[in-house]
């Protein structure tokens, strides 16, 4: 889609996966795509000189690096003087729903847990604006982007609460259990409860955070 919008711009595009890089690579000879390269990297070994883009466009990788501020830096690093940045990232935090359900939220928190365990921060949306300016960004502004979902509006009730959010939450049931995080009746029930918010009376809203700063 940004690729699609700008087609005046070279854009290049750095995954650490090989099996994502070829992805992506399918994805866009199959819409026609020819203004993206595509480049193994590593956001804190990245393989650019100094003072390279005039942009730089970070979503959803933050939440897995143990120091963002330091990938921040690497990715300022490759901006040119008076480049931008944006970022978006989720906050699991920011989820309430109906009906309530205590069962649901300790669902989620085992998904906040394993990616702490792991380094990452699930809760990271409402970081952005300190993690920016510590990294030494300017001009930073941040908004929220809701996403809230009922039942008239059921492509987003499919496409994002069941199919995106809970499956992910679903996800995490074996690697939960497994750490004793929770026990497999609060989990179930939890995921029981979390896909009852897509019934007809269930509501449910998740916040994104969208970043912009300047180097």
């Amino acid at each position: 889609m940004l690729a699609q919008n700008s087609p005046d711009a070279q854009i290049t595009a750095i995954d650490v996966s090989q099996a994502s890089l070829a992805q992506a690579r399918e994805k866009l000879d199959s819409n026609g795509i020819t203004n993206v390269t595509l480049k193994r990297g590593d956001i804190f070994d990245l393989a650019f000189e100094t003072s390279f883009f005039d942009h730089v466009f970070v979503c959803f990788v933050l939440e897995h690096l143990s120091n963002p501020v330091e990938g921040l830096k690497c990715l300022k690093n490759v901006l040119k003087p008076g480049g931008t940045i944006t970022v978006i990232e989720g906050d699991h935090g920011s989820v309430y729903f109906h009906p309530e359900s205590q069962e649901a939220h300790r669902a989620i928190n085992c998904q906040i847990a394993l990616q702490a365990l792991a380094g990452g921060n699930a809760l990271i949306g409402r970081e952005l604006y300190p993690l920016l300016t510590k990294a030494g960004f300017t001009n930073c502004r941040v908004s929220p982007r809701m996403v809230y979902t009922d039942s008239s509006k059921p492509h987003l009730v499919e496409g994002f609460t069941r199919n995106t959010f809970n499956a992910m939450i679903e996800g995490v049931r074996e690697k939960a259990l497994a750490e004793a995080i929770i026990d497999r009746e609060s989990f179930d029930k939890g995921i029981r409860d979390l896909f009852r918010t897509t019934e007809p009376d269930g509501t449910f809203c998740y916040t994104f955070f969208k970043a912009f700063a300047e180097a």
